[in-house]
Formats: C-alpha cells, structure tokens, sequence
C-alpha cells in the first residue's frame, strides 16, 4: 500500500471504530471530550487527538489506529491495515456531550484566566454544587477556598487548581453536574490540599475525591491531599517523586476501588519502593471516596470537620 493510501486510511477510520468493533464501549460518566474512555470488561483504553490516537491506562501502550489494531489483535502492521481498511464504512457510536464545546480563548494566559475567576462563595452556584451534589461539609469547603485552591468556574462548576513545584498555576480540574474535564491549553501536575510539609500524602484520582476523603479524615494535619486529575502525565510522576523522596514520607495509594484505580496505586507502590519511603493502600469501600463520602452522609456518619490550614 503506498503512503499516500495509508496516510488516507488513517484518516477515514478513528480509533473508535476500531474499539466498537472489539467490543468496547464509551463510559460516558467516565470520559471528556478529549479524553474517550473506552471498556471492554477490565480493558481500559483512552481515545485522544480527535480520535486520532489512544493510550491503555494500565500500561504504556500507545498511538494511532494501525497500533491500535495491531495491539489488540497481537498482530503486525500489514494486516493491522487490513483491519483497519475493512472498517472504512463502519460508523461507531458518537460521544455525546450535555456541554458545548467552549471557544478556545485567546490572549489570556493559564495564570491570568485562573486570576480573573471568582473564589467560592457561600449560596454561589458552585458552593450549592460542592455542598449538596458532592456532599463536601461547608469546613472542608471554607479551607479549600482560603488556600486558595477552588474558582468558580462556568454554570456552576468547579475548578481545582494544578500548581507547579513552585506552586504556580498550570491548569485545573473542571468539574460540573453534567460536565468534567481538564483546563484548555493547561497541564496536569497535581492538586494539592492539607499542609504541604506533610509526610503523609494520600493520592487520589481527582480533586473532589481528595477532598472528600479529607472531609472523611477530618483533614489530617499530618497529610497532604493529592489529585493527578486522572491522568498519569510526565509532570505528575515528577511531582509524586518529589513528595516521595522527603524525609520521612508516606506515600499513600488513595486511589479508586476499580481496576484503573489499582493500576495507579501500583504504579505508586513502586515509586514508594524506589524512593525507599513508607507505602500503603487505601481503599475507599465504594467506588471513590466521593461515593464513600456521599454514603456516609446518608448512614449518619458524617464526621464534625474541623478547618484544615494550608502550609
């Protein structure tokens, strides 16, 4: 096959209809507009660049739609065309999405347009969201405001803060009743609440999450919350590494209960091994700590929350 035809192929067929076709199917709840989480029972792969690319979120595999059908399928690159050619007229499923997709902004940058975002505020639409939808107690909330870490963000969202080592804003988590994704042209790191010279550092797989299970802790003042945001990127295990070599550490994996959650807390037990700190899992008993959280509400055992002090 010349180039010219390959080069064509690939853009007439999208990693989704490679994915369909086995038998995957988009997890909605899960996915972003530019993050596609695809299942097939415990397989677990992310669709990226327009449906142009993917990665496996439990091991390092990646690329386009050849690799992709040469990676599920075991086979090589000729007959990973021809699978991929026999899917030239197959229209998968599309993504829907309850949000329209934003004008990307222009001439504002990541620092300026976190700036210009209002903090909180009690009876504002994303405290309501915070308090009532994700169950968070209004002290947890108030000490996530005060460090400065939460903006009000569109229709009543969220944005959690992704700061730098030099506590610098790169980009933020954004999180809605019917919307969830990662700040436009911003990077992933992590998400930091609690006291930034903690040894204990529970890492979980979103801001909400961390949150959550310090709402469920009574906030520690020994810990620092953490959040990769959900993603696992070059920047984040550079962060995660840092916090691990302090003295003392405790690297906990706070991670989901599902086996996306396990991949992460394994990946984090063995940066605990190569740092030589402390490591141990915990385990939300529903899904995520949020669900654990909202649970616990509803049982009665929601725990008086004392204010947290950010270090």
């Amino acid at each position: 096959m010349e180039k010219n035809d390959i080069e064509e192929l690939r853009a007439r067929v999208g990693c989704a209809a490679v994915l369909e076709h086995e038998g995957f199917a988009i997890d909605r709840k899960e996915s972003t507009r530019r993050a596609v989480k695809f299942r097939r029972d415990d397989d677990i792969v992310i669709v990226i660049h327009d449906d142009r690319g993917w990665f496996d979120a439990r091991s390092d595999a990646k690329g386009d739609v050849f690799a992709l059908a040469s990676y599920l399928n075991g086979i090589g690159f000729a007959e990973a065309l021809a699978a991929v050619g026999d899917l030239v007229a197959f229209q998968p499923t599309a993504a829907t999405w309850e949000k329209p997709l934003r004008q990307k902004e222009t001439g504002a940058s990541i620092a300026d347009r976190w700036t210009h975002r209002k903090r909180p505020w009690r009876a504002s639409a994303t405290w309501r969201y915070l308090h009532q939808c994700r169950a968070l107690p209004w002290q947890v909330i108030s000490a996530a405001i005060e460090a400065d870490v939460l903006r009000e963000g569109p229709f009543g969202s969220m944005w959690a803060k992704h700061v730098d080592e030099a506590g610098a804003v790169i980009g933020w988590e954004e999180r809605g009743r019917d919307w969830r994704g990662f700040s436009t042209d911003g990077a992933k790191m992590i998400f930091r609440f609690g006291m930034n010279d903690a040894r204990r550092i529970c890492v979980t797989e979103a801001a909400i999450d961390a949150l959550s299970l310090a709402a469920i802790e009574q906030t520690r003042p020994d810990t620092l919350y953490v959040s990769t945001g959900g993603g696992w990127s070059p920047l984040t295990a550079q962060a995660l590494e840092t916090l691990a070599s302090g003295d003392g550490a405790w690297l906990v994996a706070a991670t989901d209960n599902n086996v996306q959650g396990e991949v992460f807390a394994d990946r984090l037990r063995q940066m605990a091994d190569t740092a030589s700190c402390n490591f141990s899992r915990l385990r939300p008993r529903s899904e995520d700590w949020n669900e654990e959280l909202k649970e616990r509400r509803e049982r009665g055992e929601l725990p008086h929350t004392r204010t947290a002090h950010q270090g």
